[in-house]
């Protein structure tokens, strides 16, 4: 359990970082905008790229893959149906919420719960796979639909081509297909350049907290509840059932999947709401909310399946 508490010591002290750099104000008023961009088009691509292009095929292609994408698909549908046809929300709040309940934070969390928790850290490639080349296109297809005011067959057929984070991930999968193997010298400006994005996320994240309280009242709590409740109960549950009933797993990947499924929001979401600027206090507070309340369902879980 001792990994658990760890990657969310390191998490916490990254983000409260953060918070004392919005709270002097040492980036001035465009400073969280700037760095979003700036994740957005040039890290977070570089990042995704490298830890796709390592990855074992075999592993990403998985009955785990499966098993999370069915999980995060049950949230994403619930958070879909409540919110657009109970609540009359709109669309691009609505995708914000939908990924805010089922996108998991599979790299700064993540990996630190695979390697000190479950023992691979080649255990949340399947995650980041299906997360990047699934859902986030279709994610940021429709929010760039949302945000050109109409819905366009050809701009969502090319919207993965034209976005950065799925172009990046998209080459790394196709260099781990492929198996081939780039030399060191061209693959190492990638990971430093990548390896700068999480620090920033969680740098622009605490930087947000600045000047606002979580879940007040008027900022749409109710829906960021919503999705908090998704991501941290029904998600490792929809994890179990299928693992345990449809797929028949082992008791080691029953566990991997599970835990996975417990993990927070990720930060990616909260970045993708300040980019298309809409769903941004509901992103902010369902990762606040899910990182916070992750760790007891995530030791529950260990103290369980493990």
């Amino acid at each position: 359990m001792l990994g658990v508490l760890t990657g969310f010591a390191i998490i916490a002290s990254i983000i409260a970082v953060g918070y004392v750099v919005g709270r002097v104000g040492l980036l001035g008023a465009e400073g969280r905008s700037v760095m979003a961009r700036l994740v957005f088009f040039v890290l977070a691509p570089c990042l995704l790229f490298t830890i796709l292009a390592d990855a074992e095929v075999g592993q990403l292609f998985s009955p785990l893959l499966v098993v999370s994408l069915l999980a995060a698909a049950v949230s994403f549908a619930v958070y879909g149906l409540v919110a657009r046809f109970l609540w009359h929300r709109g669309v691009a709040e609505t995708v914000i919420g939908a990924l805010s309940a089922g996108y998991v934070n599979g790299n700064n969390i993540g990996i630190p719960v695979a390697v000190y928790v479950l023992g691979d850290p080649a255990y949340v490639a399947p995650v980041i796979l299906v997360q990047l080349l699934l859902f986030a296109p279709l994610g940021l297809a429709v929010l760039d639909a949302a945000e050109q005011g109409r819905v366009s067959v050809v701009r969502l057929a090319t919207g993965p081509v034209r976005n950065p984070i799925i172009i990046g991930s998209a080459l790394g999968l196709l260099v781990a297909v492929l198996d081939v193997t780039p030399p060191e010298a061209f693959m190492e400006p990638f990971r430093i350049i990548g390896g700068a994005a999480v620090p920033l996320m969680l740098l622009s994240y605490g930087i947000s907290l600045h000047g606002q309280r979580v879940l007040e009242r008027g900022s749409g709590r109710r829906e960021a509840m919503l999705a908090s409740a998704l991501k941290l109960l029904l998600m490792p549950a929809v994890a179990w059932l299928a693992g345990a009933l449809l797929f028949d797993l082992d008791h080691q990947e029953l566990f991997v999947v599970v835990a996975l499924a417990a993990l927070p929001t990720a930060q990616n979401v909260f970045n993708y709401a300040q980019r298309y600027r809409r769903g941004e206090t509901l992103a902010r507070d369902a990762i606040f909310v899910t990182t916070v309340g992750s760790l007891p369902v995530l030791l529950l879980v260990a103290a369980v399946l493990r």
